[in-house]
C-alpha cells in the first residue's frame, strides 16, 4: 500500500495505474475509520481495479463552534485497517498541502446546499463541495464512493458532478449500523455512555416512519410519529426532522404519494448525529 502525503505523490500513483491499464476508485474520508468506511472501500474495489482512500479532516466544512479541534484522529490505526482491506494507496495530506497558497476559489451548489443541514450549518456544503472537487482533480478517479447516511451530501455531490460535467461515476453505499441500529459514525466515540444508550432512538424513529408510510399518511402525521419516538430519548435535542422528495429533496406536503427520504439531525451533548431512510407509500390499487 502506497502512502501519499502530497498531491504529486498521489498523481504519480494514478498515472502509473492508468499506464498499467487499470481503473481508479476513490473513497474520501476524514479518518478515524470504522466498518462503515470499510464497506465503502469494499464497494469501490468492486467498481475499480485500484482503490485510493483519502484521509483529510477538512477545516473548511466546520463552522466556528463545531468540533474541528476535537474531531477524532488515529492515522496509524486507519492505515493498518486500509492495508488489511487491500487498498492500493492512501492520500493523507496536511492542511497546508491541500490549501496552502490557495486563493479565493470555491465550489458551491446553492439550491441543495442552502436547505436542511446546509441551513443549520452555513458554509458546510461549500466546504464539502470544494474539497471534494479538489480531491477529484488531484486523484482523477473513474468512480468515487460515498455513504448514503450523509444523504444530502451525496445529493450535493451528484448534482455538482452532473452540472460541471466531471468525468466520473458517483456511487452511494448503504448505511452500516451497529447491532442496536445506530448508524456508524466517527463521531459516535464522543457520545457519553448515557447518550450512547439513547442514540438508537434515531433508528427507531426511522423504522416507525417506514411502517407508518404503508398506510398512506399525511406528511404532518409522519412528522408527529417521528418526533414522538425521538421524544422518548430524554437526552436528545432534536435539531431537525425533514421529510423530502427522495430524488430532489424538495419539500413534501399533504398525503405521502411518492418515495420520500426522512432526514434526522439530533444532538446528544456536544455530538450531532444524523441519519436517514428512504420510505415509500403503500402501492395504490385501482
Amino acid at each position: 500500500m502506497r502512502i501519499c502525503p502530497t498531491k504529486q505523490a498521489v498523481r504519480e500513483f494514478t498515472r502509473e495505474t492508468r499506464q498499467g491499464g487499470h481503473s481508479v476508485g476513490l473513497v474520501p474520508t476524514m479518518g478515524y475509520l470504522h466498518d462503515g468506511h470499510l464497506s465503502l472501500v469494499r464497494t469501490a474495489k468492486q467498481r475499480a481495479d485500484k482503490v485510493v482512500v483519502s484521509i483529510f479532516v477538512n477545516p473548511t466544512q466546520f463552522g466556528p463552534n463545531e468540533d474541528l479541534a476535537t474531531y477524532p484522529r488515529d492515522p496509524d490505526r486507519d492505515l493498518a485497517l486500509l492495508e488489511a482491506e487491500g487498498v492500493a494507496a492512501v492520500f493523507i495530506p496536511s492542511v497546508d498541502e491541500m490549501y496552502g497558497g490557495a486563493g479565493d476559489s470555491f465550489v458551491e451548489v446553492p439550491g441543495l446546499s442552502g436547505v436542511l443541514q446546509g441551513a443549520l450549518r452555513p458554509g458546510h456544503f461549500r466546504g464539502v463541495s470544494t474539497v471534494v472537487t479538489k480531491l477529484f482533480n488531484i486523484v482523477q478517479p473513474d468512480v468515487a464512493v460515498f455513504g448514503e447516511k450523509d444523504y444530502q451530501q451525496l445529493a450535493v455531490i451528484r448534482q455538482m458532478v452532473r452540472d460541471l460535467d466531471m468525468p466520473l461515476e458517483i456511487v452511494g453505499a448503504p448505511t452500516v449500523r451497529e447491532d442496536d441500529g445506530l448508524a456508524m459514525s466517527s463521531r459516535n466515540v464522543g457520545l457519553a455512555p448515557e447518550d450512547r444508550e439513547q442514540a438508537p432512538a434515531l433508528f427507531r424513529a426511522l423504522v416507525a416512519a417506514e411502517e407508518a408510510a404503508r398506510s398512506g399518511p399525511s406528511i404532518d402525521s409522519l412528522n408527529e410519529t417521528i418526533r414522538s419516538v425521538l421524544a422518548q430519548a430524554s437526552r436528545a435535542k432534536v435539531e431537525s426532522v425533514d421529510i423530502r422528495d427522495a430524488g430532489t429533496l424538495a419539500p413534501l406536503e399533504g398525503i405521502l404519494q411518492r418515495d420520500a427520504v426522512v432526514l434526522l439531525a439530533v444532538r446528544f451533548g456536544g455530538v450531532l448525529l444524523i441519519d436517514q431512510r428512504v420510505i415509500a407509500p403503500a402501492l395504490m390499487t385501482a
